[in-house]
């Protein structure tokens, strides 16, 4: 971690007291009306890149090898539901998650869609709206006592616009770098996201503090006690009992082997933790799905992966009772060509495709074992209950406890709301759980 990076997790947790402040009594405000208590975490599983639904949660077996490529689909552990051959760890647990087999919108650039499926608008009206995991952070925040930032991304962010919009900067995601599973690897106690150990952090803390005569000199000036007692909090994420959420090392062997022993796997373990802690907003933001070229191939590396992960963090979370108030929710900006392009240079690759893609939605007042939508022979267009990201952050929203139509506060005074106040109409209710 460089001097901008501490600087800027600095800033992110020096200002617990003004996120108070701003944010005090607006979920409150915006709160909406459950019969069950609300979501209190939400983890979003990004598959970056896009991935292809018919080889993940829509596959198409009578569609020909120019569309499944020679591959089928395997029962799940709730009747008439099937999904890929790619995913058979998640086939059973299909019982703990709902798919969206209907989801569309307009475009295939990733910048754009990203924005539409985080924002639930398009690009163009001069202002850049806050991504949902900033809006929730912001919203939550007076209500979350952890000493971690409320929003997290494991282990990068998106990268294709700022996810905290016009709100301030402290409700970016704050990145924690490095590979999680590397911790396999280091047997010198816990090191914390970006390599330092805690020895090594203590001793810059004290050189810092050494060399610090403009602190020392602060004297009664609130501005610069400010900025004295950000730093104190930032050491306080860094080396304090929270910051072991990403001590993998405090898991068994067998736990960490049941995510899976790769990246995407072990950011699912660290997701958990981050639950158990209350942390409002985590990203997992998996990379490696953009399968312009050589799809199948791919999918052979990265699809076991989203399978093992995926699946054991259901039933981790199931497990230890946090399914019910941990909402999940996992797609990608948008899904794959249903046809396989077999030509130079891309030599059996799937491209872009907004028309159709699915999602799938769990825990936190949604049902599992259910299907919304479905899309045509072929896989190309919805054919029945189409959904757009406008419907499905709305349910997001709704069941996280936020009124998806309030007024979003910001530092600018605009007059804007969350979503679009009319953005309801279609919200996804048909998967919420009876009991919400």
């Amino acid at each position: 971690m460089d001097r901008r990076e501490f600087l800027k997790l600095m800033a992110l947790c020096g200002v617990y007291g003004a996120i108070d402040r701003l944010s005090g009594g607006l979920l409150a405000a915006n709160a909406v009306n459950l019969r069950r208590p609300a979501a209190k975490s939400v983890i979003e599983i990004w598959v970056w890149g896009g991935p292809s639904h018919l080889e993940t949660f829509d596959p198409k077996p009578g569609a020909g090898k120019a569309y499944h490529g020679g591959y089928g689909d395997i029962a799940t552990n709730v009747p008439g539901i099937r999904i890929s051959e790619f995913l058979p760890k998640l086939a059973q647990h299909a019982d703990k998650y709902s798919i969206i087999r209907s989801m569309n919108h307009g475009t295939n650039g990733h910048e754009t869609a990203t924005y539409l499926m985080q924002t639930g608008r398009m690009p163009g009206s001069g202002i850049t709206y806050p991504a949902i995991g900033a809006v929730i952070a912001m919203l939550k925040s007076s209500s979350y006592k952890g000493k971690l930032p409320p929003y997290i991304a494991l282990t990068s962010n998106k990268g294709r616009f700022s996810e905290n919009g016009f709100l301030s900067d402290r409700f970016k995601p704050l990145a924690t770098g490095s590979n999680p599973n590397l911790a396999q690897f280091l047997v010198d106690g816990f090191v914390p996201p970006g390599g330092l150990s805690a020895d090594h952090l203590k001793k810059r803390a004290s050189y810092a503090e050494l060399l610090d005569s403009f602190g020392a000199a602060a004297g009664s000036c609130r501005e610069l006690l400010d900025f004295e007692r950000a730093g104190d909090d930032a050491k306080m994420v860094i080396s304090g009992s929270d910051a072991k959420a990403f001590d993998l090392n405090l898991e068994t062997e067998a736990m960490r082997n049941r995510y899976g022993r790769n990246k995407f796997g072990q950011c699912c373990l660290a997701a958990r933790r981050l639950v158990e802690l209350g942390v409002p907003y985590i990203t997992i933001n998996a990379s490696g799905w953009d399968t312009h070229k050589k799809h199948f191939e791919a999918m052979h590396k990265i699809g076991p992966e989203l399978d093992q992960g995926f699946s054991a963090l259901l039933e981790d979370l199931s497990e230890k009772k946090l399914l019910d108030s941990t909402l999940i929710w996992c797609t990608g900006e948008f899904g794959r060509t249903p046809k396989v392009d077999y030509g130079e240079p891309w030599n059996g690759g799937r491209n872009h495709f907004c028309h159709c893609f699915s999602t799938v939605v769990a825990g936190g007042g949604f049902a599992g074992g259910r299907v919304l939508g479905s899309s045509d022979a072929c896989g190309e267009r919805p054919a029945g209950r189409p959904v757009s990201p406008v419907d499905l952050l709305w349910s997001i929203y709704e069941l996280a406890g936020i009124d998806p139509a309030a007024k979003l506060p910001n530092p600018r005074n605009l007059d804007v709301h969350i979503l679009p106040p009319d953005g309801g109409r279609n919200k996804i209710r048909e998967l919420y759980r009876e009991d919400v």
